[in-house]
């Protein structure tokens, strides 16, 4: 075969494996993947494939184990209505009788039974010498919401597919309109902390905003992260979706605490104290240190634990009703004697065998305690949340660190030689390698997307809201093969819909709210799913302002969560005195022509975003200072149609520093810093009680017209 022949069907057989060869960047240039990354990507989905020579066999392969499969993995029954169940069937075998299982979640079963010569033929196609068709399967009756399972005995196999039965959108609650903060959990503190806040502080927090009027409070993610020698803070890089970080417990919370005199001596020492007030007074987090700091008092509640029965056999009943925490407890252990990431254990721990004497018992049972504590303290965080009418506002991250928990344990559903990331844009011009794998598309169906499930169902026990980060990637992800550079990636399709209704389901039953995160280039194919399927957008202004006068602001739709920015942006009093600029020019990620060509288009949209809030009657003045224009900005978010406003409240007071500047590490102290007043101070500070009075008027009552003028 010739060479053009040759790339001609290594197209077809991406296309096969749900890859893209081609997109369109965000300049619609029409970017086309190479050889070498095509055949890379090809290789992690399973194909047989090193170089082009190898790519006519693999096709016939595909082509036939796709023909050779009766039933797909996965149908969905959208409002309960029955999907078409399609079988592909050798056409010897087309006529005959086909006998099935349809076995509901509940656990009741229906036989089902079909003549094959009575089954519409929807399509024929002749494979490698054998002639298939395409058989129609009709079930009968309505489906229940849930996940349930059709079995089909076949000669010498049995075929199992999982059928979705979900509402076609997802839970959307009476209330229509309201507000909250948002604040890292990390940069919160009190006077009491010992260097960072904790879920106690959290709940204070709660039940102040609670007081000036909110029904939301949103923070970062809350799951474990690496903090030992390997430190690695990241929220977005946890070690697990699945568990919660042992680092926000609050010591004084615990009930050992109370019956063990060596954690209180502990505690109660100079040289502790001393160490605490040193971590109390830094403006950074030091996660490593006051980690290190909080697990020796951790351990000796441990120790106290097992030797005082008291509540040890709350211990054990969690532990018999979460495995997978047992199991967790094991791997972290197992690390901490090891050393070395699980990808360079011994094969038998790398495949997920673990022994007592693989890891240290004590280090074992420490893991276990703290995810009991982390779990109930969570638990009881939430509840207070409800008592007052306020949802938790959780962040679910779209990867897994690859050294952690959910990579070891679900290694088979990850492409582990494969990097998630971002192409080339205005702002990467290189693109983004965010250094953890993607899960296999097809492996996740194959499973029943039962990881996937876990993971949901984890964040929204407790979250009456939840966030997905980078919602695009229920539809495609960027995939970037080990060895090439961010901007060699190509796009990889999921199955959005089965994902949707796999959210659409979870929502209702535990009656949250989805927010997808559609910032930047998102395909065409996106919003509408989102609009279709309920999911909440984000209306982020400082993305929104536009160099236009007469239309500075783009409208905010009405299922959106407003917002002013990010964690992953400047705050409002940097972007609006162009000061991130020039900290991006001075950490070398703008050059200078690039930094005056923005500081331009900077001073143009600030003049434009002026005149349409002074001419909307939001600002009485037109030349304002920064306070006045975050007021205005503020209270125009306020009263728009967005369902839900959230709040920096770094913001409030004018803070210039950002929680985290993309693609920096040791340039900028990324997820560290600490907000600049504590609890206790910022509480009583006049212009973030103003702000979030006026907030709280505008919300309740409040109107604008379609332009975004106020109401006179």
């Amino acid at each position: 075969m010739s060479p053009p022949s040759s790339i001609r069907l290594l197209h077809q057989l991406a296309h096969l494996y749900s890859v893209q060869t081609v997109y369109y960047d965000v300049y619609h240039h029409r970017r086309q993947a190479s050889v070498e990354a095509l055949l890379a990507a090809l290789q992690s989905l399973g194909a047989p494939v090193v170089t082009l020579q190898d790519v006519p066999s693999a096709w016939r392969e595909q082509q036939k184990a796709r023909w050779q499969r009766p039933l797909e993995p996965v149908a969905i029954a959208w409002d309960g209505k029955l999907p078409i169940i399609q079988v592909r069937l050798p056409a010897t075998a087309a006529e005959a009788t086909l006998i099935g299982r349809l076995t509901l979640e509940t656990g009741e079963q229906e036989r089902c039974e079909w003549h094959g010569a009575d089954l519409p033929t929807l399509e024929t196609a002749e494979v490698e010498g054998t002639r298939y068709v395409v058989k129609w399967l009709p079930l009968s009756g309505g489906l229940p919401w849930g996940y349930h399972q059709l079995t089909l005995e076949l000669p010498k196999r049995r075929e199992e597919a999982l059928i979705i039965s979900a509402p076609i959108k997802t839970y959307i609650p009476p209330e229509k309109r309201g507000w909250g903060v948002f604040l890292p959990l990390y940069a919160l503190h009190t006077q009491q902390s010992w260097g960072s806040g904790d879920l106690s502080e959290l709940e204070l927090l709660i039940s102040w905003v609670a007081g000036m009027g909110a029904q939301v409070l949103a923070t970062l993610p809350l799951l474990p992260t690496f903090l030992d020698e390997t430190s690695d803070p990241s929220p977005y890089l946890p070690v697990s979706r699945l568990m919660w970080n042992e680092f926000y417990l609050d010591i004084n919370k615990i009930p050992e605490l109370q019956k063990c005199p060596s954690a209180q001596a502990l505690l109660a020492s100079s040289s502790f104290q001393e160490e605490i007030e040193f971590l109390r007074k830094s403006p950074l987090v030091d996660y490593r240190r006051q980690m290190a700091l909080k697990r020796q008092v951790l351990e000796e509640l441990c120790r106290c634990l097992f030797a005082e029965p008291s509540r040890l056999d709350a211990l054990r009943h969690f532990a018999e009703d979460h495995p997978m925490v047992e199991n967790y407890a094991c791997f972290r252990a197992t690390g901490e004697k090891q050393c070395i990431s699980w990808r360079s254990w011994l094969q038998p721990l790398r495949d997920g065998v673990l022994n007592e004497g693989d890891y240290d018992e004590e280090n074992r049972r420490y893991h276990l305690y703290v995810q009991w504590l982390a779990h109930g303290q969570i638990q009881m965080l939430s509840e207070e949340a409800r008592k007052k009418g306020l949802r938790l506002y959780l962040d679910l991250p779209l990867g897994v660190h690859p050294d952690g928990y959910d990579v070891w344990r679900e290694r088979s559903l990850f492409a582990l030689d494969i990097s998630v990331g971002a192409p080339p844009d205005a702002v990467f011009t290189r693109g983004q390698n965010w250094q953890f794998p993607p899960l296999h598309p097809e492996k996740i169906r194959e499973q029943g997307y039962r990881y996937t499930i876990a993971y949901l169902r984890h964040h929204l026990k407790h979250g009456g809201i939840l966030r997905i980060d980078h919602v695009m990637g229920l539809h495609r992800l960027f995939w970037i093969p080990n060895g090439l550079d961010a901007s060699q990636g190509i796009y990889v399709r999921y199955h959005a819909e089965e994902l949707y209704a796999i959210l659409a389901l979870e929502s209702h039953r535990h009656q949250a709210i989805l927010v997808g995160e559609d910032l930047g280039t998102v395909p065409p194919e996106v919003r509408p799913a989102m609009s279709r399927h309920g999911l909440h957008r984000m209306y982020v202004l400082q993305y929104e302002v536009a160099t236009n006068q007469r239309r500075a602001l783009r409208p905010v739709p009405p299922n959106s969560v407003a917002s002013l920015n990010t964690h992953d942006m400047p705050p409002f009093a940097a972007f609006w005195e162009g000061r991130d600029i020039k900290e991006l020019e001075g950490m070398g990620l703008l050059d200078k022509a690039g930094a005056q060509s923005k500081t331009r288009a900077y001073q143009a949209m600030k003049e434009g975003l002026v005149i349409f809030l002074h001419d909307r009657g939001w600002i009485k003045e037109p030349v304002v200072d920064t306070s006045a224009i975050l007021k205005a900005c503020l209270s125009f978010l306020s009263a728009s149609q967005a369902r839900m406003l959230l709040v920096n409240l770094e913001d409030l007071w004018l803070e210039t520093q950002p929680q985290n500047v993309p693609s920096t590490t040791k340039e900028y102290p990324n997820w560290r810093r600490k907000a600049r007043y504590s609890l206790e101070a910022f509480c009583q500070m006049p212009q973030v009680i103003d702000i979030l009075r006026i907030i709280d008027h505008l919300c309740k009552q409040g109107t604008v017209d379609g332009r975004g003028k106020r109401d006179q």
